[in-house]
């Protein structure tokens, strides 16, 4: 019987494992993908995303497998020859069909979002950024994917995706388990805000320790996996680095009109030696310097660098108007700011630039004062010395890392008003895991319902533990009857050892 027993008993605990193994079994890959095209001011870069179809509202389960940088300049710098912008996203139209297996081609949505650079070509020639839209649009349905859209996003919905993107990929908005647990104990905020830097607009978004309501059109509510979020978000246009260098050029020509005696203009956010010729028409025709317009005798100017990063400082911060405030606090001209709150990721152009002069560390964050002795280091060295140094970098962007190191660290001190003490809360981010940070994964996950109001309902264990603990039970109790069966019913051979 005890020969019987244990027998029964062991195929019982095989045929469970085995049951486990089978059910655990990694099935056949469901993949679905999806493709965004973030059409900035200065170029346009197209993202494919997978995630796995029968996780689709599940957290962090979206991934970036593919980014391709389109050629040529950002779709608004199509305005007088608006039918070559959607042309120039064939290649990488192309390139996505190439990872998307073809089987699934019609199934994946493909979005463009513009940002900036179209926002400020809708206020200076509104025909020509509707004739832009309407090429891409073209393009994008002449592809063999499922087209969902092509439009103009605003700066608001630009920064509360950046946002979305970045906790997403953090995994800040669902937790289970122990990381649920070890998140509650933590002092900080629950959430990351976002710093934003293009080339035409900036953006910050961040949940408020306090629930102020001074600026209700820079709040946003977000009910996300069962939780509700009140998001503050601002998008300051023309802010971003490539306008802002505007902003000051046209202010120091301003400035210099009066002791201007040629069409010279020293620069100390350029390196000394370094010269570049501008047009001055050029330079007051967009809607963030026309304003600045005026009659010159001359219509090219001559700028000679400098090198002067205190001085390039100074000029920077002319152009973040802090002599007024409606409200209880504010970044800068005049628009409400709550008390930063938590972790930031900085991303896009904050990231860039800081990479370049090597100041992204994640280990140990870099301290503000070596941040700024690092950029005013950089300014100071002369021309003929750095163009060979970075000679692989075009030398339109080298030499403008000075002013967009400069600008960076006045934005976020003069304007957004990080110090010291918590400057090290900033962390600058290229990418989360796979993924770019960014809006581009916010905005698709927006568009395609992929993170829900509220939290599915699950069973408490996984399948697979609950397989797991099945089977434990399962040894536990063939354990304990087969003990009793030998503790109240002694075989013979047993009896006869013990007399």
């Amino acid at each position: 019987i005890l020969l019987i027993l244990g027998f029964l008993s062991t195929l019982a605990v095989i045929a469970l494992i085995a049951v486990a193994v089978t059910q655990n079994k990694p099935l056949p890959k469901n993949i679905k993908y999806g493709i965004v095209l973030d059409a900035g001011s200065s170029h346009t870069n197209l993202y494919v995303y997978e995630w796995p179809a029968e996780k689709e509202n599940d957290t962090g389960v979206v991934q970036q497998v593919e980014v391709c940088k389109v050629e040529g300049p950002g779709i608004s710098g199509y305005a007088h020859a608006t039918e070559e912008a959607g042309p120039s996203l064939a290649q990488c139209l192309r390139q996505a069909e190439e990872v998307i297996p073809s089987k699934q081609h019609q199934e994946t949505p493909v979005y463009l979002g513009a940002t900036a650079g179209m926002r400020l070509l809708s206020l200076e020639n509104k025909s020509a950024a509707e004739k832009v839209l309407s090429s891409v649009e073209k393009t994008l349905r002449s592809a063999p994917f499922s087209f969902q859209g092509a439009r103009i996003i605003s700066g608001q919905e630009e920064g509360a995706y950046g946002w979305i993107t970045i906790n997403y990929l953090l995994g800040n908005f669902k937790q289970s388990g122990w990381t649920k647990l070890l998140h509650s104990l933590k002092s900080i905020s629950e959430t990351s805000g976002a710093l934003d830097l293009g080339g035409a607009s900036t953006q910050i978004t961040f949940v408020p320790n306090e629930d102020s309501r001074e600026s209700p059109e820079n709040l946003l509510y977000f009910r996300l996996y069962g939780k509700d979020y009140l998001v503050y978000t601002h998008s300051f246009l023309c802010y971003g680095k490539d306008q802002a260098l505007q902003q000051k050029l046209a202010e120091d020509l301003q400035a210099s009109t009066s002791t201007l005696d040629n069409s010279s203009l020293l620069d100390p956010c350029f390196h000394q030696g370094y010269q570049r010729t501008i047009d001055t028409s050029e330079l007051f025709k967009n809607p963030c310097t026309s304003a600045k317009k005026k009659q010159f005798p001359f219509r090219q100017l001559y700028i000679q660098g400098e090198g002067d990063y205190q001085k390039c400082r100074r000029n920077i911060q002319k152009l973040f108007d802090k002599t007024h405030c409606p409200y209880s606090s504010c970044s800068f001209n005049g628009i409400y700011l709550p008390p930063l709150q938590g972790d930031f990721g900085a991303f896009s152009a904050f990231y860039f630039v800081m990479n370049f002069l090597n100041l992204t560390s994640e280990q140990s964050p870099v301290a503000l004062d070596k941040v700024t002795s690092a950029i005013e280091s950089f300014c100071a060295r002369p021309w003929h010395e750095v163009k060979p140094a970075y000679h692989q970098i075009k030398e339109k962007y080298l030499s403008e890392y000075c002013f967009s190191g400069a600008y960076i660290l006045s934005l976020l001190e003069n304007g957004y008003e990080f110090t010291e003490n918590n400057w090290q809360r900033i962390h600058f981010l290229g990418k989360i895991g796979s993924s770019d940070a960014g809006w581009t994964l916010g905005y698709m996950l927006n568009l395609t319902n992929m993170i829900p109001a509220e939290e599915p309902a699950v069973p408490p264990l996984s399948h697979g533990s609950y397989v797991g603990l099945m089977v434990l039970c399962s040894l536990v109790l063939v354990s304990v009857i087969l003990f009793a069966w030998l503790l109240f019913h002694k075989p013979k051979c047993l009896q006869k050892g013990i007399v």
